[in-house]
């Protein structure tokens, strides 16, 4: 009895047949929807509730949260967008014209997540140009927040569509 054989048939390996993907890809997208800029999304509804210190304490991260973004796309935007191009670029290849499932899959959830991320950059370019604060603050968050959800949805629907499609085409049913 080959054992290596027995646990790869017990365990399908294949991204989008596994179970352990589809909770990595619902885990990822459920983060980002309420990590709005690296600020809970609770702390949101805390200020837009109890206001006073609620709301001084999300001021404060905020202001701290769009300062290290900014600096941090100074300091280093154009070495990370390449380098992220790269990455972005090598996943496509090797997925959809090498036809490697595990790139695919990992293209599919950082793709979109790259989409969030420069969709990050801007809002807090955003609240640093017009000094949001208050309801202004909160209404700006709350967009953001619903703006990743709809790219997160989309990009769940895509994933979904691509992974059945997978799994259809590589059928262990006899043709």
């Amino acid at each position: 009895m080959d054992w290596t054989k027995l646990i790869f048939d017990l365990i399908d390996l294949r991204s989008f047949s596994n179970l352990w993907y589809w909770i990595a890809l619902a885990v990822t997208w459920s983060s980002a929807s309420h990590w709005v800029l690296g600020i809970p999304y609770d702390m949101v509804l805390r200020a837009r509730r109890a206001g006073g210190q609620a709301e001084a304490d999300l001021e404060t991260i905020t202001r701290i949260n769009v300062g290290r973004i900014l600096y941090i796309v100074r300091e280093a935007g154009a070495i990370l967008l390449a380098m992220l191009a790269f990455a972005l670029t090598t996943l496509a290849l090797l997925g959809f014209v090498y036809r490697v499932e595990f790139a695919q899959a990992v293209f599919l959830i950082a793709a979109p997540l790259s989409g969030v991320g420069l969709l990050s950059v801007a809002t807090a370019r955003r609240i640093d140009a017009e000094g949001d604060h208050g309801e202004a603050l909160r209404r700006r968050l709350a967009l953001h927040r619903v703006t990743v959800q709809v790219i997160g949805m989309v990009s769940i629907f895509v994933t979904a569509f691509w992974g059945m499609l997978q799994n259809f085409n590589l059928s262990i049913l006899p043709g």
